[in-house]
C-alpha cells in the first residue's frame, strides 16, 4: 500500500516503522522541521516538512497516488479537517483520524450509526473519516479485558463469546511445567491448547528474548509463555504453571479522568450483564465492591454523581496514612489509570509490595511492559500501542479483520479471511509450515460460528477465518494468507 501519515509524533513514527517493515510505501508529513529531521534519521521513508492540512501540500507530496491517509497530529481539529479536505477531492482514499476529544468520538460514532441505518450506507462518512480512533477508548477496552480475565496477564480473546483466548503466563519454580519440553506437556493434561510464543531471559543479562517455540523447546521457571486455550480451560493451564488466582472481591480504581471513567462505566453497568456482577457473582453488593480514588476534588464530585453505587475517595493513593487507614493493601485488584504513566507503574508496584493481590497499570508504550513487570506489575496496558494496532488493522483491508501485538510488540496476532487468491488455498498446514516464522492457531470455516484449534492436517479453504501469529511487520507471511 501507499500510505500518507500526517503527524510525526510518537504514534506517527511507530506507525511508519511498522508500515515500512511491511514494505509499504510511506510518506510522513509534519510542519515541524526538527521533528521531520529526526524522523528521517530513524525511518527509511519519504519525509516532508509541511502543513498536512493544506491540500496543495498533500498533492505536492503525492496524495493522488496514495491508498490511505492517516491523520495523527496533536490536534483533533487538524486531523478531522485534513480528512474532510482530502475526502472532497479523493473520496475513494481510505481516511483514518485519531481524536482525543471524547465528545467528537462519541457524537460522530452515534451520528454515523444513525445515518448508516437511514441511508443504507449510501452516503459519505462524516467529516470524510472512514475510521475514527480514540486512544482512551482503545486503552480502556484493554484494561477492562484484563479485569475480565482476572488480571493474570495480557489477554487476547477470539469469538463472540470469547471462546478462546491467548493468555501470557509465567512458569513458576517447581511447577508441573518447570523443566518440561513442550512435546511432553500433553501427557500432563487432556485439555487442548497451544503454546504460541515464549519469552526467556538471557542468562547473563535481563534482556528478554521472544521466540516462536517448537516441540523441542524446554520450559524453565521464570519463562513467560503465551498459551492459546479454550476460555473454560484457563484454570488448568494456571495449575500447570503453578499460578494461584483468588477471586476478585474488591477493586480499587486510581484515576477517574477520561480513561478511568470509561473503565468505571464498563465495570459498574447496572444491567444483568455487568462486569461487576459477573466478577462478584453476588458475593458483594456493587456499592461495596469498587472504590474510585483521585486527588482531584472536582473529578471526585463528578464521579459521585455519575457512579452513585461506588465508593469515591478524594485522596492521594501514595499517602501511607491513607493506605493504612483505608486498608488499601487488602484489595484484590488495583487499576492505576491516571495520565501520569510513571506514577501508575510505581504506585502499582508499591501497593502490590504491601499486599494487593493484582495490579493493572496504564503505561505509555509496549517497551514499558518489561519495566513494569520487573517492578511487580501484573498487567501493563500500553496506551500508544493500542492505537497503532487499531490503525494497522484498518489499513490491512477487508481480508484482515484484526491485529493484536503481544510479547512487547515482538509478535502480531493476525485475524484474516482467506480470499480465493490466497497461495495457501487447498493446502494442509503441515505442508506449508515454517517453524520459527509463523504459526496458524485457530480456524473458523464458512458457515461455522465456532473456532477450532488447528492441527497439521487442517486444510485451508476459501473464506476460512484464520488466526495466526507472526513476527511484527512480516508482510511476506501475511500476503500469502490474505492476498
Amino acid at each position: 500500500m501507499n500510505i500518507m501519515i500526517i503527524g510525526a509524533g510518537f504514534t506517527g513514527i511507530q506507525l511508519a516503522k511498522r508500515l515500512v517493515n511491511e514494505e509499504n510505501i510511506v510518506t510522513l508529513i509534519d510542519n515541524d522541521e526538527e521533528v521531520i529531521k529526526h524522523a528521517a534519521n530513524r525511518i527509511d521513508c519519504n519525509v516532508v516538512a509541511a502543513d498536512g492540512n493544506n491540500l496543495q501540500n498533500l498533492e505536492d507530496a503525492g496524495i493522488e497516488k496514495a491508498d490511505a491517509l492517516v491523520a495523527v497530529t496533536g490536534s483533533d481539529e487538524v486531523n478531522m479537517i485534513t480528512c474532510s479536505l482530502v475526502d472532497a477531492v479523493y473520496p475513494n482514499l481510505l481516511k483514518i483520524a485519531r481524536v482525543r476529544n471524547y465528545a467528537y468520538y462519541v457524537n460522530t460514532n452515534d451520528a454515523a450509526k444513525h445515518h448508516a441505518e437511514t441511508f443504507a450506507n449510501n452516503h459519505r462518512p462524516l467529516y470524510g473519516i472512514d475510521y475514527m480512533i480514540h486512544p482512551d477508548v482503545e486503552a480502556a477496552n484493554a484494561i477492562v479485558t484484563a479485569v475480565e480475565h482476572g488480571a493474570i496477564s495480557d489477554v487476547v480473546s477470539f469469538g463472540e463469546q470469547n471462546e478462546y483466548e491467548i493468555t501470557a503466563l509465567e512458569v513458576q519454580k517447581g511447577s508441573a511445567l518447570d523443566g518440561v519440553a513442550l512435546k511432553s506437556i500433553r501427557t500432563l493434561t487432556d485439555k487442548k491448547f497451544l503454546v504460541v510464543y515464549l519469552e526467556t531471559k538471557e542468562s547473563d543479562t535481563d534482556n528478554i528474548i521472544s521466540s516462536l517455540p517448537s516441540g523441542e523447546t524446554v520450559l524453565h521457571a521464570g519463562d513467560r509463555i503465551g498459551v492459546l486455550v479454550a476460555a473454560g480451560n484457563v484454570a488448568s493451564m494456571l495449575d500447570l504453571c503453578g499460578i494461584k488466582v483468588d477471586a476478585i472481591k474488591k477493586i480499587g480504581l486510581v484515576g477517574i479522568g477520561r480513561i478511568g471513567s470509561i473503565v468505571a462505566d464498563r465495570i459498574i453497568e447496572k444491567d444483568k450483564t455487568s462486569l461487576l456482577s459477573r466478577l462478584f457473582s453476588g458475593v458483594r453488593k456493587s456499592s461495596q465492591s469498587i472504590t474510585i480514588i483521585d486527588t482531584d476534588k472536582d473529578l471526585c464530585d463528578q464521579a459521585q454523581e455519575r457512579f452513585p453505587t461506588a465508593t469515591i475517595m478524594n485522596a492521594d493513593v501514595t499517602d501511607e496514612a491513607f493506605i493504612e487507614e483505608e486498608k488499601i493493601n487488602e484489595y484484590n485488584l488495583i487499576i492505576c489509570a491516571t495520565h501520569n504513566h510513571e506514577l501508575n507503574m510505581v504506585v502499582s508496584a508499591y501497593l502490590e509490595s504491601l499486599g494487593v493481590e493484582k495490579t493493572i497499570a496504564l503505561v505509555p508504550q509496549a517497551q514499558f511492559g518489561n519495566i513494569a513487570r520487573k517492578l511487580g506489575v501484573d498487567v501493563a496496558v500500553p496506551l500508544r500501542d493500542t492505537v497503532v494496532d487499531s490503525i494497522i488493522s484498518h489499513l490491512h483491508g477487508k481480508s484482515v479483520t484484526g491485529i493484536h501485538t503481544v510479547s512487547n510488540g515482538e509478535f502480531e496476532i493476525v485475524e484474516c479471511d482467506l480470499p480465493s487468491s490466497s497461495k495457501f488455498i487447498g493446502k494442509a498446514l503441515k505442508d506449508i509450515a515454517s517453524p520459527g516464522e509463523y504459526l496458524v492457531l485457530l480456524i473458523k470455516k464458512p458457515g461455522n460460528s465456532h473456532y477450532e484449534l488447528t492441527s497439521g492436517n487442517t486444510v485451508l479453504g476459501v473464506g476460512d477465518h484464520v488466526v495466526l501469529i507472526e513476527r511484527t511487520g512480516d508482510k511476506k507471511i501475511l500476503e500469502k494468507f490474505s492476498k
